[in-house]
Parts: structure tokens; sequence; C-alpha cells
């Protein structure tokens, strides 16, 4: 029950012996009973100032203890606002003097990708934004959007003269059990960025709520869900880092939820218009020459062909590495043709006749249904442009600690995990989308383990490192390297 008092004095709606209340409330977190050890009492101290006019916005904040009893104060800080009648709004902010002594922790990308991701959690918990977190936590600078603090309008005077440091807030429901849930995912954060973790008596609780809002950073897609997607928008792009298993959902799909009506095809730098389209190519002739040029059908036409002869069933035409060709170019005037939710289907004219069943007038047909791949660690690739994306929806496919604790056995999970953790604290947003997938991670064996990481997944990493994908955090890459290699 450490949190009680807590979950009280901000549903209180009351200003009434606000220093000693809140006195009380961050005792009860410490020891014993509490939530944390009683050492980590030591990492804060509480300002809680009794409510006077002159003092403007009342507050109460667990600050960095090397912080003056009073006046100013800096660094990294939990925050009650309380307002008469209502919850009083919690969050994290930055003093107003300045990000030492938590510089380090703010600057991190990690903990800023967390906060996103424990706001993320509430807001799809509650089904409305109730919470809201800030890109960077660094930027001082850059104030409270406008429509944060129109929704929030109770809270005006807090944002009036803290709008710029505080780098995420969360507005209690009158829910007393979603606050308590609340208070402890970014009460563990600010303890796990001083070093804590809850007691074991919490650990359940506390893990329980740290997956929940983990899922956010990366959440789990399944077959289902990208079928889903496909019936109601027939053009979907699945995205991610190597080894998540793109390329494998896709032929699943392909096998079990389309039947086997449909096929896959790989694009490369190669692939042209020709190719995917149609255009003339070479056959062989009892004329002079003995060779002629026709017009051959491409890989979308004919899948659209193939469409047409079952109208009653989808058929899916899956397209691997679908960013290594140059989309824009392969398409040409088809592009007109990838517009999902239209009431009358486009035709375009083609340069040459077909036969059936197109002829020169080609469109696609209601039932083709169109999956790409694609590698988010090729970086030498032609990035799509935004006509291109615009007609995919894009489904982002991440690794799954889930899918390694199945199928990996102790060695790979804990390598898994020591990996994950470099990038989820330490990369850049472009970087952390190059996480190696769960398929490196799969071996039972702890003998066969280290031998595959070693060959499989350690030149992955290094070619990382030469390409400078990971250039923020080179080190702790290299540091993984060394103790994958010493296995």
């Amino acid at each position: 029950m450490s949190l009680e008092l807590l979950v009280d004095l901000i549903h209180s709606g009351n200003l009434d012996q606000w220093s000693e209340r809140n006195s009380a409330a961050f005792d009860e977190l410490f020891g014993g009973n509490g939530r944390y050890p009683s050492r980590a009492k030591e990492e804060f101290s509480l300002r809680a100032p009794g409510i006077k006019s002159e003092l403007g916005v009342p507050f109460a904040a667990y600050i960095h203890p090397s912080n003056p009893k009073s006046g100013t104060y800096s660094g990294m800080s939990f925050v009650i606002f309380p307002v008469d009648g209502k919850p009083s709004l919690i969050g994290l902010g930055v003093g107003t003097g300045g990000l030492a002594p938590d510089h380090t922790i703010l600057g991190r990308p990690g903990h800023a990708r967390k906060v996103r991701a424990i706001c993320e959690w509430l807001n799809k918990g509650q089904g409305q934004r109730m919470a809201w977190a800030k890109q960077d936590p660094t930027r001082t600078d850059i104030v409270m959007p406008s429509d944060v603090t129109k929704e929030f309008a109770e809270y005006k005077a807090v944002f009036d003269r803290y709008g710029s440091v505080m780098y995420t807030i969360y507005r209690p429901t009158e829910d007393r059990a979603v606050t308590r849930q609340a208070l402890a995912a970014f009460l563990d954060l600010v303890l796990d960025e001083r070093g804590y973790v809850p007691l074991k008596a919490e650990t359940k609780e506390s893990e329980s709520i740290r997956a929940a809002w983990f899922e956010q950073m990366m959440p789990t897609v399944d077959e289902q869900s990208v079928s889903q997607l496909l019936d109601s928008r027939k053009f979907v792009i699945i995205q991610g880092p190597p080894g998540t298993g793109k390329t494998r959902m896709a032929t699943e799909l392909i096998a079990k939820t389309y039947g086997g009506f449909g096929e896959s095809i790989q694009f490369h730098p190669n692939t042209s218009y020709e190719n995917f389209i149609g255009g003339l190519a070479p056959a062989m002739d009892e004329g002079q020459f003995g060779l002629k040029f026709k017009p051959a059908m491409g890989f979308l036409m004919q899948a659209a062909a193939k469409a047409l002869q079952d109208p009653g069933r989808n058929y899916l035409l899956h397209i691997d590495e679908i960013n290594r060709a140059d989309l824009a170019k392969t398409l040409g005037e088809a592009i007109f043709l990838l517009e999902p939710g239209l009431e009358r289907v486009r035709t375009i004219r083609l340069p040459h006749g077909f036969g059936e069943p197109f002829q020169d007038l080609f469109y696609l047909p209601t039932n083709l249904h169109i999956l790409g791949t694609m590698n988010s660690a090729d970086r030498s690739i032609a990035i799509l442009d935004v006509a291109v994306r615009r007609r995919f929806a894009f489904v982002s496919l991440w690794p799954s600690l889930a899918v390694v604790r199945e199928h990996g056995g102790e060695f790979m999970q804990e390598a898994f995990q020591k990996l994950m953790s470099h990038f989820v604290e330490h990369a850049g947003e472009d970087s952390f989308a190059l996480m190696p997938g769960h398929s490196y991670f799969l071996e039972r064996d702890d003998t066969k383990a280290k031998q595959s990481l070693k060959v499989n997944l350690g030149p992955l990493l290094e070619e990382y490192l030469a390409q400078g994908y990971v250039g923020g955090f080179a080190e702790p890459i290299r540091s993984y390297l060394q103790w994958l290699h010493a296995q």
C-alpha cells in the first residue's frame, strides 16, 4: 500500500496541510512497507512549500538532494501541481536552474523514449489523451504545444509558468487505480534512473506495469492484424530490422490466410517498369532474324490476371525488399491505380496491347492485395517518396522478447536483453529501428547459441559500426561484441 497516501493526496482536490501531507506520502514510499529501499530516499529531496499567494503556482517536487533547501532548483524532478476541486496534475520536469546534475539522464535517448512509451500506454488505456511527453526533455527552450495547453486548460497557471520545463504530464481521471498505475510507472522510472528498483514485494506489479508500457516502444504485430489491414487498405508495407520475421510472415499469410492464392517476388536495384508492369521482351520468331520483340506482362500484371481468374478470393502479391527498387520509376503511371477505397476501379492506357484480360487498358482487380516487406537496416536503398508512401499502410515489425523466451535458451535470452538494453537506452530514432530481430536468438543449446551469435549477429553489428549506423553509441556496441567473443 506504499502509494496510497500519494493517491489520496492527488485525488483530494484541496490544498489543506499541503506540506505535511506531501511529507507523509513521500516518507511512505521508502523502507519497511514502502515501495523502494530505505537508502533510495537519500537520492531525493522533497520540496513542498506551504501554499501562500506570493509563491505563485503551488507544487511538490522530488528533486536531486544536491539542490538548496529553497529557491531555484535544477535537474530531473517528479512534480505534483494541485488544483482546487480537481485531481492534481503530475509529471516530470527540469528544474528552472538547468539540467545538471541530471544532464546525462535527461540527454539519454532512452529516458525520453521510456517517458513517451508510458504516456502512450496511459492514453491507450483511457482511449483519449490524458498524458503528453516532449520529444526531447533537454529542450527547455521549447514551450508546450498550444493544443495540449487547451486540452488541459484547468492547469493553465502551471503551463504559463512551467510549460517550457515540463517534459511530461498526466491528468488523472476519477479512477484511482489508474492513477496508482501512472504513479508507479513514473516513479519506478525515476528511481531506476537513480539505480534503484522496487522492493521484492512490489516486484510483480512493477514488472507487469513496465511490460505494459514497454510494449508501446516495440508493439507486437501478428498475422491477423496484418491480414485485417490488407482487407481494409489492400496495399500494406511491413518494415523492420533484419531478423524480425517480415518475409516469414508474408509467406505464412499466402499459405494460410490466402490459401496459397498468391506469390512472392523480390525487388532489386535493377527491377524496372518492364519487369513489374510490362513491356517489350525478346521472343523466338520463325522469320528471317529468329527473334522479335513482343509485349510481355510484368509481375503486377500477371498477379492481376491471376486474381481475375477467381474473383471470389483475395490474391496476395508479396514484394520482398520492396524499397530496393526505385519504386516511383518501377510503378510509372501505374501508381495511379494504388488507391484503396475507391468507388470506381481506375484504369490506365498502356503503350502496348498485352492480350487478355487487359489488352492495353490496365487496372487492378478489387481482390488483389499487395504486401511489401522492407528492411529498415538497408540504408543504401532509395527512399520511398511521399506519393508512394501515402498509398501504402505501413506496419513496423519489432524484435520480440516473448519469442526469444519461448524458443531461445538462457544464453540467448541474456544476449538479447543485453543488446536490446543498449538500443533502448542509447539509440537515436533512426538507429533504434536497426535493433536486430529475434530470429538471431532462437537457439536453445547454449554452445550452439554462442557460435551462432558470433558468426551471424557479430558481422551485422560490425557492419553497423563500419557504416556509422550506431555512431551515437558505438562504444556500448563494441563492448557487447567483446562480451560476445569472450563467450
